[in-house]
């Protein structure tokens, strides 16, 4: 038997890093779904094998109520809501880790050494994801729109952090530690992870979920040495490690350092002052003005963005972008690795609509080209087509790279109305001698340049 359970933790470990593998690409994602689901079920289910497990029926219980909340929840969530979706299962897994660790530490004979060492790193890494992640949940799903900061914030911090460690390492020497000191190590846990995200921005947001995805799995791995078990041992160190790496490339690719980020609770100061709406004169623009522009245009650049994710317009947007097709147009869909509200969001949305993978660039390869475009096509982008990113210092985006739509000779933006973008930080490109305003939802938008194109 023993060698059935460790031939099954092995498989399963096989399954979930080629899953992992297969979800680097649109094109073999569902497959690494698939895998990784796989994997999960049979690392379940040797587990279940195990000589000597206890609460068989609570774990079924839990593993049926929890089996049948996601399925519900993963059927009805749009996708719009995946973001804060991915936000809650972070914070979940982290929760559970920091649990088990609770339960190992009240034990009357608790484990020691390094065991016992990992299992109050992985507490206090999992109860920070689980209320981090909270936040994070919170700011993404609109409850709470603007970054909170309080007076003398970087020195509570401080003391907050060094309190913890200094129960941690009490626990350490003193284990078993009192059940005061342990309770008393997990609330302070819970308050880290809420003060370091209260003060983050939207547009930090998506570093931040790739962050707790990272320390989830790290303390996954911990507790898995803790309880002597390979698959969370291996499943942990696998997605802290993909987790590491999509964090430290995400906040490169927006020219920040991870401290910049996630220190803002530790950094003396005021955050600067979020606007609350795009000054200047807004220029309108009827659908068949804007279809003319289109139509006969010989480069188009598409820019989509979180207003067309919640609209679900993607397939309007495609049956738009082949009507210009058939007029001998070139259309290329621009992505930034933050638009939406997660890396990846838009890239499933238009593969979702069928949109051809080489149509769809990123950053990098577009950025050159908004130069030569005719017209640059904003779709429900705000932040991440904002020029004050390059020029105004004090902004919450200061320095994070953009699209340079503003650099086409016209720029056409569909927007409902004269609101910023997650930042809350106003948009200068709106107010541009070249920008043009569609004012529609991006559905009703796309849609009305489509009839328009068929009378021009």
């Amino acid at each position: 038997m023993s060698f059935v359970i460790q031939a099954g933790y092995l498989i399963g470990a096989v399954l979930l890093i080629l899953g992992l593998r297969g979800m680097s690409s649109p094109r073999t994602a569902h497959r690494g779904l698939s895998w990784v689901a796989a994997g999960m079920v049979l690392a379940v289910l040797v587990t279940l094998l195990q000589t000597g497990t206890h609460n068989l029926g609570l774990m079924l219980m839990a593993l049926v109520l929890g089996g049948v909340l996601s399925a519900v929840y993963g059927r009805l969530v749009p996708m719009t809501a995946m973001p804060q979706g991915v936000a809650l299962f972070n914070g979940m897994g982290g929760g559970a880790a920091g649990a088990i660790a609770a339960v190992e530490l009240a034990r009357e004979v608790p484990p020691t050494g390094t065991p016992l060492v990992l299992g109050v790193l992985g507490a206090l890494i999992g109860t920070v994801s689980f209320s981090g992640s909270g936040v994070a949940f919170a700011k993404l799903q609109g409850w709470m729109r603007r970054p909170v900061r309080f007076p003398g914030m970087a020195g509570v911090n401080a003391l907050v952090v060094a309190s913890a460690v200094a129960l941690g390492g009490a626990g350490v020497l003193a284990a078993p530690a009192p059940d005061g000191v342990i309770v008393a190590y997990f609330l302070l846990a819970l308050a880290i992870g809420a003060l370091i995200t209260l003060p983050i921005g939207g547009a930090d947001m998506p570093v931040v979920i790739s962050l707790y995805n990272a320390a989830t799995g790290l303390a996954v791995a911990f507790e898995g040495y803790l309880l002597d078990n390979p698959a969370m041992i291996i499943a942990g160190t696998v997605v802290g490690a993909a987790g590491t790496l999509l964090t430290t490339l995400m906040a490169k690719a927006m020219h920040r350092s991870l401290f910049q980020v996630v220190g803002a609770g530790f950094r003396s100061g005021e955050a600067a002052a979020e606007q609350e709406g795009t000054t200047g004169l807004l220029k309108g623009i009827e659908p068949v003005d804007a279809a003319i522009l289109l139509g006969y245009a010989r480069k188009v650049i598409i820019v989509p963005g979180y207003g067309m994710a919640v609209a679900q317009a993607q397939h309007k947007v495609w049956e738009l972008t082949q009507r210009l097709a058939e007029r001998g147009v070139e259309v290329t869909f621009a992505i930034h690795p933050v638009a939406g509200r997660m890396p990846g969001h838009m890239n499933v949305l238009l593969a979702e609509a069928g949109v051809p993978y080489d149509r769809v660039a990123d950053l990098e390869t577009v950025n050159p080209e908004f130069q030569r475009a005719d017209v640059a096509l904003v779709i429900g982008a705000n932040d991440v087509v904002n020029p004050a990113a390059r020029t105004v210092t004090d902004s919450p985006i200061y320095g994070m790279p953009i699209l340079n739509a503003d650099q086409a000779k016209n720029v056409i933006v569909i927007k409902r109305g004269a609101g910023t973008g997650f930042s809350g930080v106003d948009n200068p490109l709106f107010t541009a001698d070249n920008s043009r305003i569609l004012f529609r939802d991006a559905a009703e938008g796309a849609a009305d340049l489509v009839g328009a194109l068929k009378q021009v």
